[in-house]
């Protein structure tokens, strides 16, 4: 069993924004395949499907960022599922808009979601995928940014890496995470 978490904060005054791009690449593989996050639990909405031979839990906590782990921790201990089986997709300021950067392992980077996730796991070794937000080209506050909404002009590279990350969860379903970084990351 694999798990595929987005991160975000839940609420429609949230639903677009730089922040919650882990949860727009999860409702994009669920609107693929016509499944619906119609289960609420584990601090959650999720899906529980089969992809490829593969079950797969579709999983988008609703703890708020700083709190994922939360959720992430009820889900992995209730399946017992591994978490070299799971990959949690977030944003990160340190990529350009639209690039995406696949890992097996590593630490926070400063992303609180994913510091609460290495906290409550007791461990840094889940896969990731990153999707670059790029940062402010302002003063504008760190918060506030990530908080705000993808311009007119980013929303092709965001669709188009909301969409790679897809594949690259689909590619996960038939291969080794180490497989599918070699194949993505060098795009």
């Amino acid at each position: 069993m694999k798990c595929i978490v987005g991160l975000g904060n839940p609420g429609f005054k949230y639903r677009k924004t730089r922040h919650n791009i882990g949860f727009m690449v999860v409702d994009h593989i669920a609107k693929e395949n016509g499944w619906k996050l119609s289960k609420s639990g584990f601090e959650s909405h999720y899906t529980e499907e089969h992809w490829n031979g593969e079950k797969v839990i579709l999983l988008k906590p609703q703890t708020y960022m700083n709190l994922s782990g939360n959720a992430v921790k009820k889900v992995v201990d209730y399946y017992d599922i591994d978490p070299q089986d799971i990959v949690v997709i977030y944003d990160d300021l340190d990529l350009p808009t639209g690039r995406i950067r696949l890992r097996q392992k590593g630490g926070h980077g400063g992303h609180n979601g994913i510091r609460n996730i290495i906290d409550q796991l007791g461990t840094k070794e889940f896969n990731r995928i990153r999707l670059g937000i790029g940062r402010p080209e302002t003063d504008l506050p760190v918060v506030d940014y990530v908080l705000g909404k993808f311009s007119k002009a980013e929303r092709p590279d965001v669709e188009e890496a909301i969409e790679k990350s897809g594949y690259a969860c689909e590619d996960w379903m038939k291969q080794s995470f180490l497989e599918v970084m070699n194949t993505y990351n060098t795009k």
